[in-house]
């Protein structure tokens, strides 16, 4: 028993080794008011460096995927290296979509320098303005009238003298010849006058035919005759129509000369102005009876403006992308990443009881204005927006956007509808997400694993090191000049460093979720002005911590308030046979706690093997079931080695109706087992977390500190007798950044934590009593825990055989007359057998 005790001793950790304090005298300053701005991000060296590279690869599907749990920085850290970057590149083309004269339905799409796109248009603008100004005013001068008047006047000359000359004509042959509106009318002369029609039917058949002859050679003049006119009004109409353009072309080439000359060098935007001039000559005549359109658009009801706007829309040009006054390359990030806000859209409007569009209702989305620069967009976001994601690797895959509405790509009746040129993009899109959403992308898509090659990872945490440390103070002194919190002194800042420690789970890291700091910062400076002091003091910082946990452990408390009247069956003092207290975690989001679990195990021989009640009622998490199987293989490994065992064990823990997950437990159910089997009280005041392997080594856990203040938290309720004590894995020691109390308790003797490596040495703390080692025989000393086990295993296995000796020898006399009976004693023994095998099943 001595050597048992001094064993205790040294499995028993000191209060130094509980916790990693932050000595405030190690920083050079009072107060964080004076130092120096931060100037990078905190304990991300990785990924800053993947960034860089990431950003700077300009080769095709070398985008960027920045993955991170939010709050390390990870958006506030890519867009500071964003603008960085972004500054010192080129500002990117503007983009301008204009009427295609060819092709109404096709919209051209005109790439110009930055700030050139809203120049073109106020060109346009002015262009217009001026032809409405100039072409009504070159077609009222007296020079266009006097050359109009002498077109119009040789036709009347020829025509008055082609007519006349076809009354003479006619005259000679008898007849007389009158214009109409419906044409021309011949009839035939008697004595100089018209004849009637009686006095033609009157007349001698020779007579008539004779006239009627001479009328068919006259209707082939008249044709002959009308024919020329026609041609002759042709010619004048072209004639006007050349005066008419040539007047107009007067106007507008000077006109647009004056926007070509601004726009030199562009041969695009040369070829649209060619169009331009051209369309703006053929159509003059808008210019010349605008008023008369007005006034007959005003007849109808509609607006002036409505009318002007629809006349002179072709020549509007619509900047899509506009950079004026941009320095750098563009850094866009879109939060809401709808297919239309990444790819745009095609707007329509009312138009008298029906909907239209044209050039002018394209909408660029996010990806044409990132154009030349960056693109910013969430992870989940993008995922959750139909058809975005889709859209962005095509849009990547291609190398250029083509804008389409999403309803014309499942519309069951094509439409006419715009379909404007597409426009080539050249950008580096940045999606940030968690390592979860990255891994599904990765193994799911593979469009994703070609177009994301890079990927730059935000850490949780980081080492604790001075310069580490000093940080902390650097950010600290950041957040107070930015969110004007009160400086932090010494004090202060060191607490929040092991803040910072105990976020991380390690003595020798500091968590970089600087969200988690920034909150932490603001409600300490609130509790220092509430104190009425000017500076953020460690008691401050401790009363924000305190108070924080009061806000979010009400299920806590309820928890232990069941505990204490005795509703959840929790036992601290004693020892019990198969019965210890195991230790598992609540996690609530943005508070967790520990608290005990009674856990059992019963045991009896039979066949069944050790039987998970948790996972008999699919209450049990894969990693549960997986511990509990790897314990069994321990059981399996070290009591089975000569000859199978013989055991029926169940385990189980007490009042518990959730589901159970994770193999933190496995120890503890270990324990309660061997306890069950050797018949040996396992101590009630001691608390077990830990994971066990199948060769009994005792393996690290997750939320070491949360479950030791859990059990500490009940024992406290309770009245701390000296006696209460954790036991954790040896592994753990480094991640033990305890509460202040607990420490005090452990100073005090009160609680104690042992740390240990092995479950031999779990066993030696539960039950006071050796573990006992394997002799070269395979046995174990008879008064230890593992020979009192296999003690109780040969047990159940000699039992085992008798009761099947019983059971074989009833079975026999039954089957023997039975088989006289029915004749049937080979087919009963056969079902004998049967049921044998289906019992060790």
């Amino acid at each position: 028993m001595a050597e048992i005790q001094t064993r205790v001793v040294a499995y028993r950790l000191q209060p130094e080794q509980l916790t990693s304090p932050c000595d405030p005298a190690q920083f050079d300053f009072e107060t964080t008011e004076g130092l120096p701005p931060l100037e990078t991000t905190i304990g991300q060296p990785r990924a800053i460096e993947s960034l860089d590279f990431g950003l700077a690869v300009r080769t095709a599907g070398y985008n960027l995927y920045v993955a991170g749990q939010p709050g390390t920085g990870r958006n506030s850290t890519l867009l500071q290296r964003l603008r960085e970057r972004a500054a010192g590149e080129p500002v990117p083309p503007d983009w301008c979509y204009v009427f295609n004269f060819n092709d109404p339905y096709r919209p051209v799409a005109l790439s110009l320098p930055p700030g050139q796109g809203a120049r073109l248009a106020q060109a346009m603008r002015g262009l217009v303005a001026a032809c409405r100004r100039e072409i009504p005013r070159a077609f009222e001068g007296e020079h266009y009238e006097q050359r109009r008047n002498s077109i119009l006047q040789r036709f009347e000359e020829t025509r008055h003298r082609m007519l006349h000359e076809l009354e003479q004509y006619a005259r000679e042959r008898g007849f007389a010849v009158e214009l109409t509106p419906a044409g021309i009318l011949t009839m035939p002369l008697q004595d100089g006058r018209p004849m009637a029609p009686e006095q033609f039917a009157a007349l001698p058949d020779f007579v008539r035919a004779a006239i009627e002859a001479r009328g068919q050679e006259l209707q082939q003049e008249i044709n002959r005759t009308v024919s020329q006119i026609r041609r002759l009004e042709k010619q004048a109409l072209e004639a006007l129509r050349a005066l008419d353009q040539e007047i107009a072309r007067f106007v507008v080439h000077p006109l647009v000369e004056e926007v070509r000359e601004q726009f030199d060098g562009l041969e695009r935007v040369q070829a649209y102005l060619d169009a331009v001039e051209q369309d703006l000559i053929e159509r003059h005549d808008l210019f010349l009876h605008l008023q008369q359109h007005a006034e007959a658009h005003a007849a109808r009801g509609m607006p002036l403006a409505l009318s002007e706007e629809d006349l002179f829309a072709r020549y509007e040009v619509n900047v899509v992308v506009d950079h004026t006054g941009a320095r750098g390359a563009p850094v866009i990030v879109e939060h809401n990443p709808t297919y239309y806000n990444l790819i745009g859209r095609i707007d329509y409007t009312a138009r008298f009881g029906g909907m239209v569009t044209d050039h002018r209702f394209i909408k660029a989305g996010a990806i044409l204005r990132a154009s030349g620069g960056y693109l910013v967009v969430q992870a989940r976001d993008l995922l959750a927006s139909p058809f975005a994601w889709d859209a962005l690797k095509r849009a990547l895959r291609t190398q250029q956007v083509a804008l389409e509405n999403l309803g014309e790509q499942y519309t069951p009746i094509p439409t006419a509808t715009l379909k404007p040129e597409p426009i080539p993009v050249n950008l580096k899109v940045v999606i940030v997400g968690d390592r979860l959403v990255y891994q599904l992308l990765y193994l799911l898509d593979e469009d994703f694993q070609k177009l994301f090659k890079a990927r730059a990872d935000f850490d949780t945490v980081t080492d604790r090191t001075p310069e580490a440390e000093r940080a902390y103070a650097l950010f600290l002194a950041h957040q107070s000049r930015d969110r004007g919190l009160l400086p932090f002194d010494r004090t202060a800042v060191a607490r929040v460093v092991e803040h910072g420690a105990r976020l991380a789970g390690h003595q020798r890291k500091l968590s970089t979720r600087f969200n988690e700091i920034v909150n932490l910062a603001a409600e300490s400076s609130h509790w220092a002005r509430q104190a009425g002091r000017l500076v953020v003091t460690a008691e401050d910082v401790e009363r924000a911590i305190e108070h924080r946990i009061f806000r979010s452990n009400l299920i806590e408390e309820r928890l232990q308030e069941l505990i204490r009247d005795g509703t959840l069956l929790i036992q601290t003092e004693g020892a019990v046979v198969g019965q210890v207290n195991g230790l598992s975690v609540v996690d609530l989001g943005d508070y967790a706690f520990g608290h005990p679990s009674r856990i059992t195990a019963r045991v009896a021989p039979g066949n069944a093997g050790v039987v998970n009640i948790e996972r008999e009622i699919r209450q049990s998490g894969p990693a549960h079931s997986k511990g509990v199987l790897i314990l069994a293989g321990y059981i399996l490994g070290q009591y089975a080695a000569e000859a199978p065992l013989t055991l029926s064990a169940s385990l189980g823990f007490e009042q518990v109706y959730e589901l159970v997950d994770g193999d933190s437990a496995s120890s503890a159910e270990l324990y309660a087992l061997l306890s069950a089997l050797a018949e040996v009280p396992l101590r009630q005041d001691l608390a077990v977390t830990g994971s066990v392997n199948q060769l009994g080594q005792v393996q690290a856990i997750g939320g070491v500190n949360e479950k030791i203040e859990g059990f500490f938290a009940v024992c406290r309720m309770r009245g701390l007798t000296g006696t209460h004590g954790v036991i954790i894995p040896r592994a753990n020691v480094q991640h033990l950044m305890l509460r202040r109390d607990v420490i005090e308790a452990v100073r005090q003797g009160q609680f104690h934590i042992y740390a240990i490596d092995h479950v031999d040495q779990g066993l030696e703390l539960l039950t006071g009593m050796p573990a006992g080692q394997r002799a070269p025989d395979g046995t174990y000393p008879a008064d230890t825990v593992h020979g009192r086990v296999a003690a109780r295993l040969r047990a159940f296995a000699k039992r085992m055989v008798e009761l099947r000796a019983l059971a074989t020898g009833d079975g026999r006399e039954t089957g023997r007359s039975s088989a006289e009976a029915s004749g049937e004693g080979e087919g009963a023994g056969s079902a004998g057998l049967l049921s044998e095998r289906a019992a060790r099943a």
